[in-house]
């Protein structure tokens, strides 16, 4: 299966998130928000779609992970260099731009037991939506070079306003940069930026 957007075709397959409204409110955020040849990490990559937009419409350099391995290899079909892993647990050195679609569906009922069922790997947030969200904010801050920012997809599900307070409590700033309203649901892309060791508020 493909999709055509922003001078870029993404392939996909049933093993990996079908890209949906988050993925490209997600992409148009970053497209606004990368300079130059900035270094970005895509967590949680998917299809590639985010990252490979990024990559055919910017100077940016790329890289994606998932825990998925049908996502980093479907990544790397997409022309965007990938590895499997789960959030930042092997990666290295500090990037300008993190970006995350994360799981944030609160509690799935069909729970995940025996063989992966990867599509429910990349919804379940856990029993609050926000479980996978609090460890990638703490993760990611060693990962960002000063005065670098995580862009990060949040849905009213999940707790927007929560989120935000998260955030602001491990020293984010925190900016709104897009929000849109779907059936059931609000998704905001929240910017967090780390901020400088000497900052006061």
């Amino acid at each position: 299966m493909n999709i055509h957007y922003k001078n870029t075709v993404i392939k996909y397959t049933n093993s990996v998130y079908e890209p949906s409204e988050d993925s490209f409110l997600l992409a148009e955020a970053a497209l606004s928000e990368i300079k130059d040849s900035e270094r970005i990490l895509e967590v949680g990559c998917g299809s590639g779609i985010i990252s490979a937009i990024i990559k055919a419409n910017t100077k940016a350099k790329i890289t994606g992970i998932d825990i998925n391995p049908h996502a980093a290899s479907c990544t790397k079909e997409n022309g965007v260099d990938a590895i499997r892993g789960e959030l930042l647990s092997c990666v290295k050195g500090k990037f300008d731009i993190i970006i995350f679609n994360p799981p944030y569906l609160p509690n799935l009922k069909e729970k995940i037991a025996g063989d992966k069922d990867w599509i429910n790997v990349a919804l379940d947030g856990g029993y609050d939506g926000r479980e996978i969200i609090s460890r990638f904010l703490e993760d990611a801050l060693p990962h960002l070079v000063e005065n670098g920012r995580i862009l990060m997809v949040v849905s009213s599900l999940t707790g927007i306003e929560e989120v935000k307070c998260k955030m602001k409590s491990l020293n984010y700033t925190v900016e709104e940069k897009s929000q849109k309203r779907f059936m059931f649901e609000q998704l905001a892309v929240l910017s967090g930026t780390k901020r400088a060791r000497n900052f006061k508020p």
